[in-house]
């Protein structure tokens, strides 16, 4: 009997995981299942160019993993049964892949969990009936016909100076300088960032005519305007909220642990904690780098993350030694525009040296990494020989240990009476 691997999301860490799976083990031993609601691959890095106005370039899967085996299956995830190994998943309808209905269970005898993060309003009034995401495509896509409509000196106000933050207001003011966009932050301008780095960061934004406003709490967002936690108002046709990520709640009706975000809690090889036969990666997953600081959620940490949990998978049905993947930072790669860009070195641990790449040199940098986290996508073993190991059969199931058997029952029970 083939074992069966099932995948749930195909962003950048799904999709790297299912693929450098199915380089690693033969196709007559295992088959993999990529569950996923869209039949093509999203550069979530590059959503804020797609707000923008800008056209990205298809990625289908079915051509990213032609001939590899992977089965994409075109479905949206409603349940996940960690303790009979069991997904729930509502599918699309024969012909129609964007109209979902048909529920469907799928077994599995090892899940890898990718189903990521979305945007967070973090509970504050208005920002989910008003404000703009850019996380996700069908966000992005509808921030772009929203945009698109503003007459010029319209007001745009981005709420959040993290990364998204950053690059979704200089985008939108490059692409339209016709309009008034504006900075929320709550904090000083870039204060993570080295001393070259802030100043470069003033210099882009003064530049392309970006009001900043910092040390700024919004508290409130309306129609027309998002309201300050001082009480001020600063007019707002458009909100774009960027303070953070929320991660995808189907973990949260499991057994599994998990830590006070709702990460699934994990092992140095992407390995539940609580579930042996479970993996997560990228922004599901609750893992410590250096300095046993956990890993924040960015394409930065998910995709070696997914190498490591691939590898893991890997070793572990075939009988070879389990590799450890030193997970580290190098950099933070910000896009200013087009034209401009900012490449802050930093630690292993992710804290700002004094050492940064700025102007064209950092927005070409910054383009290539982009472009090689998507070919990383369908060259999931980055160019190196694919290496197919037979799965050995004793080991093609993996048992739960009785303590972490005994947990999840116990935590099965708890759920049961509370509700």
């Amino acid at each position: 009997m083939q074992h069966r691997i099932v995948v749930l999301g195909a962003g950048y860490t799904g999709a790297v995981t299912a693929g450098r799976l199915a380089k690693r083990l033969r196709r007559e031993d295992v088959t993999i299942t990529l569950v996923n609601p869209e039949s093509d691959f999203v550069e979530r890095v590059r959503l804020h160019q797609l707000a923008a106005g800008q056209d990205l370039r298809p990625r289908p899967f079915d051509e990213m993993f032609a001939g590899t085996g992977v089965e994409l299956k075109l479905a949206e995830v409603t349940g996940v049964d960690v303790d009979r190994r069991t997904v729930t998943v509502t599918a699309a309808a024969p012909g129609a892949p964007t109209v979902f209905g048909r529920q469907e269970e799928l077994a599995y005898d090892t899940l890898v969990y990718a189903l990521g993060s979305g945007w967070n309003d973090g509970g504050v009034p208005g920002a989910a009936t008003h404000a703009h995401e850019v996380s996700s495509r069908p966000g992005a896509l509808r921030l772009r016909d929203r945009l698109a409509a503003l007459d010029a000196g319209r007001p745009v106000v981005v709420v959040g100076g993290g990364l998204t933050g950053l690059e979704a207001a200089t985008e939108i003011a490059e692409a339209r300088p016709d309009l008034d966009v504006a900075l929320a932050v709550r904090g000083g301008l870039g204060d993570w960032l080295s001393e070259k780095g802030r100043t470069h960061l003033r210099k882009v934004t003064d530049g392309l005519g970006i009001t900043v406003h910092e040390h700024t709490t919004v508290a409130a967002v309306a129609a027309d305007a998002v309201r300050t936690a001082d009480g001020a108002a600063i007019p707002a046709d458009v909100t774009v909220w960027t303070t953070g990520f929320a991660v995808h709640p189907i973990a949260e009706a499991t057994t599994l642990e998990l830590g006070e975000d709702g990460r699934i809690v994990v092992d140095g090889t992407m390995r539940s904690v609580s579930h042996p036969d479970v993996y997560a990666v990228g922004d599901a997953a609750l893992a410590n780098g250096p300095g046993d600081k956990p890993l924040r959620m960015s394409c930065a940490s998910g995709v070696p993350m997914a190498w490591q949990a691939a590898d893991a998978i890997a070793a572990r049905l075939t009988g070879a030694k389990v590799p450890a993947i030193g997970i580290r930072y190098a950099q933070q790669c910000i896009s200013l525009g087009r034209k401009e860009g900012l490449i802050q070195f930093v630690t292993a641990d992710d804290r700002a040296v004094d050492k940064a790449l700025t102007g064209r040199l950092a927005a070409t940098y910054k383009e290539l990494i982009c472009k090689g986290a998507a070919w990383g996508v369908a060259n999931p073993t980055l160019g190196m020989p694919a290496r197919r190991r037979r799965v050995v059969r004793e080991q093609a199931r993996v048992q739960v240990p009785a303590e972490a058997q005994g947990r999840a029952e116990a935590q099965g029970r708890a759920a049961e009476a509370a509700a």
